[in-house]
């Protein structure tokens, strides 16, 4: 099977968009290839390095909504990137080729900075986690990479380091191809970018009384003041989130009845947040069944696949390069 390769930051609880923008995506591509996903808690040093207090429980919660998720431990590898130190082996040696302007010129760079302006990111790790990113990819000689378009800079960039690395050494790295989600993305409670840098986010391990107050938080049409004049749903957050969850009967009606003024936010928000509990049900019951033991053993399993793998790519890096 082509081998697949994706992680996610354990930086705060998976949310709505992640679970929909990429793990959706993770659980029907396993059965296609041999999946390699990973937690990227290395990954996450680049924003909390100066308080990472809460990393290792962020990271047992994050696996146990991945696999409340469907990510299967019998069809696909999920593990710890810690947990494999020639993640990190292979990043020091292409961060020794990589030219630093190939660097400066990625464009979520310079957005990720804007975005979190509460932290310090002016680090060497900040700059370089593209680099990282490759190793992860390369280390498997992964076929396809699942991404979203703001992603696809990053991956051109590891083909450019693969293509690097091949023409100084030896042909060891194939070039992975994108697999680009069709979802579209969600907005936050706030109507800007789900993120949880932002603090916006609606998590899949909420109760459905936690699903129900968050919704009824959220912005709606800024211009809609009473329940009688027309909304408009094109600019309202909350029928984003019915145009995903809900049927297509209650799509159409709760369309028709807010250009009407003929329903108002509150009943709106309520059969959103229905809609959205009705598919959440299934992954909290999943989710209660997965101890804190269970879930290591699983990823100290999973962790030990990775590592064959990655040490007998490792083993022909070192002697490419002459170590």
């Amino acid at each position: 099977m082509d081998r697949l390769v994706s992680g996610i930051q354990p930086t705060g609880k998976m949310h709505l968009g992640n679970w929909m923008g990429a793990v959706h995506n993770w659980v029907k591509l396993q059965s296609t290839f041999r999946s390699f996903f990973f937690i990227a808690d290395l990954h996450s040093l680049t924003t909390i390095y100066e308080d990472p207090s809460q990393l290792r429980q962020h990271r047992i919660e994050l696996a146990k909504d991945l696999f409340a998720s469907g990510i299967d431990p019998n069809m696909s590898t999920l593990f710890f990137q810690s947990d494999v130190a020639e993640h990190s082996e292979l990043h020091v040696v292409f961060s020794m080729i990589t030219p630093l302007p190939w660097l400066e010129r990625v464009p979520t760079y310079k957005d990720k900075i804007d975005e979190i302006r509460e932290k310090d990111l002016n680090t060497y790790g900040f700059l370089g986690y593209p680099v990282l990113q490759a190793a992860d990819i390369l280390l498997y000689k992964a076929s396809a990479v699942p991404v979203g378009k703001d992603q696809l800079p990053h991956l051109e960039l590891t083909r450019e380091i693969a293509r690097r690395f091949n023409h100084f050494y030896a042909p060891i790295f194939p070039e992975p191809s994108d697999m680009i989600t069709d979802f579209p993305s969600l907005p936050g409670l706030d109507g800007r970018k789900m993120s949880k840098s932002y603090g916006n986010t609606i998590p899949i391990s909420s109760s459905s009384h936690e699903v129900n107050d968050l919704v009824r938080s959220m912005l709606t049409d800024p211009a809609r003041v009473r329940k009688t004049d027309p909304g408009h749903p094109a600019v309202c957050p909350v029928f984003s989130y019915h145009k995903i969850f809900s049927t297509s009967e209650v799509i159409s009606a709760v369309e028709a009845e807010c250009k009407a003024g003929q329903i108002g936010c509150i009943a709106c928000k309520q059969q959103c947040a229905a809609a959205i509990n009705l598919q959440l049900d299934p992954v909290r019951e999943r989710r209660d069944q997965w101890t804190d033991h269970a879930v290591a053993e699983a990823l100290q399993s999973g962790a030990k696949t990775a590592k064959t793998m990655a040490a007998h790519t490792m083993s022909e890096v070192r002697s490419a390069i002459g170590l």
